[in-house]
């Protein structure tokens, strides 16, 4: 028996259940791993409330983590007994013991630990995708990153920077202002006290942005549009502060023939060759200091609650772990 952390109906924090589980051996395909780090992240809200649906219930939550290989199942080659791995879009992360598709699994270079691991697979892989394909950044465009402080923003605002980008953050207080700031934002907007699309304006001298990345979805929608200039591109990968329901379509042409995306990782890795490329692009720029991986909260897995409390009310900065 190991423990887990358990769904058994949807709904605020309060559902998470910290508990015994049977783990079993690893079936065709699969490895099992002792996991020493598990990431923290909005779409484990999503699963939690029902906004996602899980595909059984009751369900362990979690899409991001980092361990030691401790079993191998028939039909996996590549990983052995005591390899150093990490994974991300594989539901079942709360656990101090869990079985992962070796399809999923990467090996962790030495000289990356595993906390950073964990804080990175989901969050930095998302930055990658953002930054490298759904707008492939480039010197001299200028881009907003809404929530600029918080785990994919404080990767993506480093990544855009070093691709040669003027990076414009939002952020709710001064600390996480100083914190955009010291990871790659060239101007910051507190969003509580100021007018973000004025403010882009002004920034910008009127011209706008080549690109709006948001995760925050509805509070931040139509908004977000207006940061654009015409045949920008607006990329919506999140849900923070809730789902967008008011989508107009025509707003695109009104507001200056605008394009919008609404991606999500699990596409661009859904090849195993698109999986190692994207993770060892995320690996080359951690290991050549261009991205820093802030790792800013840590909880034991059995707070879970307070930990996911903490998320929701926006108390956390950079990347969060759940340590078994």
């Amino acid at each position: 028996m190991v423990h887990a952390v358990q769904v058994h109906h949807t709904g605020g924090p309060d559902v998470l259940t910290y508990e015994e589980v049977t783990v079993p051996p690893p079936g065709p395909g699969e490895v099992q791993i002792r996991q020493t780090a598990i990431g923290l992240n909005f779409i484990d809200v999503y699963f939690r409330s029902g906004l996602y649906k899980a595909p059984t219930m009751p369900f362990v939550p979690g899409n991001e983590g980092a361990g030691v290989v401790m079993a191998v199942g028939p039909d996996v080659s590549g990983f052995h007994e005591g390899d150093r791995v990490a994974y991300a879009m594989s539901l079942g992360g709360y656990s101090e013991v869990r079985n992962v598709s070796a399809a999923l699994l990467v090996h962790l270079p030495a000289s990356i630990d595993d906390r950073t691991a964990a804080a990175m697979m989901l969050k930095g892989m998302t930055a990658q995708y953002l930054a490298r394909r759904t707008h492939p950044v480039k010197p001299g465009d200028v881009i907003l990153v809404q929530a600029a402080a918080g785990g994919v923003g404080l990767i993506l605002c480093q990544w855009a920077k070093h691709l040669g980008a003027t990076v414009i953050g939002t952020v709710g207080s001064k600390e996480k202002a100083e914190l955009a700031r010291t990871h790659g934002c060239d101007h910051v907007i507190l969003y509580r006290e100021e007018d973000f699309v004025h403010k882009v304006k002004e920034i910008t001298g009127g011209k706008m942005c080549d690109v709006v990345y948001d995760g925050v979805g509805q509070a931040t929608y139509p908004a977000s549009l207006d940061c654009l200039k015409p045949l920008g591109l607006w990329v919506s990968f999140g849900n923070a502060s809730g789902a967008i329901k008011n989508f107009d379509l025509l707003l695109l042409s009104q507001k200056g023939s605008l394009f919008a995306t609404r991606p999500t990782l699990a596409t661009f890795v859904a090849k195993r060759s698109d999986l190692l490329a994207t993770v060892n692009d995320l690996f080359e720029v951690v290991l050549d200091g261009a991205v820093k991986i802030p790792v800013h909260q840590t909880y034991a897995l059995k707070d879970v609650q307070k930990a996911h409390k903490d998320l929701e009310s926006r108390k956390t900065t950079g990347s969060t772990l759940l340590l078994p």
